[in-house]
């Protein structure tokens, strides 16, 4: 890709500088710099649209859901269950019944290993995950393989950053209840071929759930084309609310759960003696929701939708492509991973700078980047590494910005030399 000439990408309908104008967060300075954000993986800027909506729900139509019979209850549960289909369209699901609301991806994956993993795991069974996971998609599977006493098979990947798919068949046997894989790293960037490996897990029986957190935002997602059994992503990450997300679940897999928590919602009857729990997805749907949250999803995803998906895609790879010829061509800086196929995020180090000191000296120049373990600490020990500085991109990064971190990473090696 490096070197290559591109076609702009306003010829493919993304005008940049105008998708910049939806965000008002980014028009500030920071010490006297105009900011530039390089912190998405983390979480995004939200654009004016979500702005919108979070405030016209809370002054026009806040009210509980689903149980009033009042004008306002009445909007806001129109406005909350319009998203299932949102969200049902935007990740291509078969039935907006598949779509459960939750907290965000952590929320998404513990259900499955609280719900699906009880009912299916025992002891000397496997799950499989990868090398490459966030903590969130390692620690609730550890937990239910501790409490099961069965076993957590690792997926190795290469100095790439690449896992190896040969492993990966050989680590599946009559043993896996289920296969967990992130869709894209959260701290190197990789896209990991999950088709072919939805694909392989399938061949031997095995469900396969996909973290798509770090995917979602940058690649187009279609769950039926995967054939994954359960996704689940975060608003925030996709230019939405913090504190809500999506677990999407094949509903003949979701109707067999046991409810995840109790409570208000989840249930149809109730008496002392017996609880009727309610039709899906509302079984796992416990508890007053975050209202404002989901409706600041759906125009999120609205936002996201009615921008193209080619012409954002083609101008995210030209910046991160751009991103990683530049940073890889300092002296002193060492790029951590090296995948062929990446999105979103560049991992790095420089040489005799601690990732946190180079982060405040950043922070300084309006720069914000991301320096830590980014809940990634298989991988960082992989490299031999306490942890990285990373610079991660959304669809209002550019070239320049990309420039003014290189000019901030030289300011950083000045000051230590």
């Amino acid at each position: 890709m490096s070197g290559q000439t591109r076609p702009s990408t306003r010829d493919l309908g993304f005008d940049v500088d105008k998708a910049r104008a939806d965000f008002p967060i980014l028009h500030q300075d920071v010490y006297g710099k105009p900011l530039v954000y390089l912190d998405n993986a983390a979480t995004t800027q939200k654009p004016q649209a979500v702005i919108d909506a979070l405030t016209r729900y809370y002054t026009e139509d806040n009210s509980n859901i689903h149980r009033g019979v009042h004008a306002l209850s009445m909007r806001a549960t129109d406005a909350y269950e319009s998203v299932r289909e949102t969200v049902r369209s935007f990740i291509g699901a078969a039935d907006k019944e598949e779509i459960v609301f939750v907290r965000g991806a952590t929320e998404g994956i513990n259900l499955v290993a609280a719900t699906f993993g009880a009912a299916n795991i025992g002891e000397g069974d496997e799950v499989v995950i990868t090398n490459l996971e966030h903590h969130s998609n390692i620690v609730p599977w550890q937990m239910i393989c501790q409490e099961r006493g069965a076993n957590l098979r690792v997926v190795p990947m290469d100095n790439r950053g690449v896992l190896e798919i040969d492993a990966y068949e050989n680590l599946l046997t009559p043993r896996t209840k289920i296969a967990a894989l992130s869709y894209v790293s959260n701290a190197l960037g990789t896209i990991s071929p999950v088709s072919d490996m939805i694909r392989i897990a399938h061949e031997r029986g095995i469900p396969v759930l996909l973290d798509a957190a770090q995917a979602v935002p940058h690649l187009p997602v279609d769950v039926q084309a995967l054939g994954c059994e359960f996704l689940a992503f975060s608003a925030h990450k996709v230019y939405g609310p913090t504190g809500t997300g999506v677990l999407y679940a094949r509903r003949d897999i979701l109707e067999t759960l046991p409810p995840y928590q109790g409570g208000g919602d989840m249930i149809s009857m109730v008496t002392f003696e017996k609880t009727t729990y309610n039709k899906i997805p509302y079984k796992f749907e416990a508890g007053t929701p975050n209202i404002a949250g989901v409706i600041g999803m759906g125009a999120a995803l609205d936002y996201v939708s009615g921008l193209g998906w080619d012409g954002l895609v083609a101008h995210e790879e030209d910046v991160i492509n751009y991103a990683v010829d530049a940073i890889g061509g300092l002296d002193g800086v060492r790029l951590i991973g090296t995948p062929a196929q990446r999105t979103g995020a560049v991992s790095f180090e420089i040489k005799g700078v601690h990732p946190h000191d180079a982060g405040t000296i950043l922070d300084r120049e309006g720069i914000a980047i991301r320096a830590g373990h980014h809940c990634s600490q298989p991988v960082m020990d992989f490299y031999g590494v306490p942890a990285t500085v990373r610079a991660s991109f959304g669809l209002y990064n550019t070239r320049a910005e990309v420039d003014r971190l290189i000019e901030g990473i030289k300011k950083v090696q000045e000051v230590f030399a």
